[in-house]
């Protein structure tokens, strides 16, 4: 089926969702054919105090053998930001995919707004736009036309179009872009007319996956900034992203997936603390073996002011350690390396991170986890293509 058909029958409720980036219909009040100002700048305190606007519960989905969520469960209100972290095929996209309609999920519960995601499908997509990875611009539209067209699949009224086109270019700083073809945007150009045209039927979840990706310091301070307001406005953000200082910055709560599983959830702060100290890396030798370096844990493990030492493998057999009092645990560690005939390459300290209750809970950093999932979808690839020449 064309595109337009696809987005035609999803926007009036019938029929299949669309692959498209942008899922969203205008949710209409019975005078004024678009959402209440009013409800969205209600008091952030007065909106976290409501019942969950996004509920999953339990989710599980399967494509063939591949398992791509295990157990995922999580809870967003109103006015909030609510983060998704992890690595690539961690399960990320999935759950996005199946609380937006478009892939039904094999168990678990899904609601947005109090409405069932399974049974009442039609109402869970006026109430939430989603803003997939992929930018779905036409090259040949400028962006004013690719917005006049977005809006009305949205069946904003006529007389409010220009009005809501107005302002969304102007939150997104893109005045001076509209009039200009899409296929002459830079990538960071495209991403923000891709969220324009989420924003245009002013919903009341707004799902974002990977919003920033790919894009200049810029470009991602301006999508940050847009995301503060609409928190403030009372919306419910749903973020998924890889990016750590990104998820620790915006998120009020999130959940950190593993495999398709729920491996961390709270606050970033309560995460952060959960890790009990500050982190010590440390490489006996620039390319440590692993015998050696399986000697250096058993030794500082023993050491009072450790609380956990893990070796890194990906990362020449690194040791990253958390400890209770930094300063007395490098000179402590120092020591006992020297006295056990160890040498010390190179030793960094730094505060917890995100990255940190990954690696304490699964053993490898996030980045390492892009790589080896980056690693496998390439060798996948090559068997496919292998298989059809």
């Amino acid at each position: 089926m064309h595109e337009l058909g696809n987005r035609r029958s999803f926007s009036s409720g019938h029929g299949n969702p669309p692959q498209s980036a942008l899922v969203a219909v205008v949710a209409r009040t019975p005078k004024e054919g678009e959402i209440s100002v009013k409800m969205l700048r209600e008091s952030h305190t007065e909106l976290m105090t409501m019942t969950a606007t996004v509920k999953v519960e339990h989710l599980r989905k399967s494509y063939g053998a591949i398992t791509a969520v295990a157990d995922v469960s999580l809870t967003a209100h109103q006015g909030e930001i609510f983060g998704v972290l992890g690595p690539n095929g961690s399960g990320k996209t999935t759950t996005l995919r199946c609380l937006c309609t478009l892939s039904r999920p094999d168990a678990g519960l899904l609601e947005v707004c109090g409405f069932s995601v399974l049974h009442q499908p039609h109402l869970v997509r006026q109430k939430l736009g989603y803003v997939a990875q992929e930018v779905a611009l036409d090259k040949i539209l400028t962006g004013q036309e690719f917005l006049e067209l977005q809006a009305a699949l949205y069946h904003i009224p006529r007389a409010l179009i220009p009005e809501r086109i107005e302002a969304v270019l102007a939150r997104l700083d893109l005045l001076q872009w509209r009039d200009r073809q899409c296929g002459t945007y830079s990538g960071g150009i495209r991403k923000r007319f891709d969220l324009a045209a989420g924003l245009l039927h002013q919903p009341q979840v707004l799902v974002l996956d990977e919003p920033t990706v790919g894009l200049d310091i810029e470009s991602r301070q301006v999508i940050w900034d847009v995301l503060r307001d609409l928190k403030a406005q009372g919306l419910t953000i749903i973020l998924t992203s890889h990016y750590l200082e990104e998820v620790d910055l915006l998120s009020d709560r999130l959940v950190i997936l593993d495999k398709g599983r729920v491996i961390a959830s709270g606050s970033p702060e309560e995460l952060k603390a959960n890790i009990g100290g500050d982190r010590v890396t440390l490489r006996v030798r620039e390319f440590t073996p692993r015998q050696e370096a399986q000697r250096a844990q058993a030794l500082l493990s023993q050491l009072t002011c450790v609380k956990s030492a893990l070796i890194n493998a990906n990362q020449g057999n690194s040791l990253n350690l958390v400890v209770t009092d930094v300063t007395v645990a490098i000179a402590a560690i120092k020591r006992a390396l020297e006295e056990a005939g160890l040498p010390l390459f190179s030793l960094a300290q730094s505060r917890p991170s995100l990255d940190d209750v990954y690696l304490a809970a699964t053993g490898q950093t996030l980045l390492d986890a892009d790589l080896a999932a980056a690693a496998q979808r390439d060798s996948k690839q090559l068997k496919k293509e292998v298989m059809q020449r």
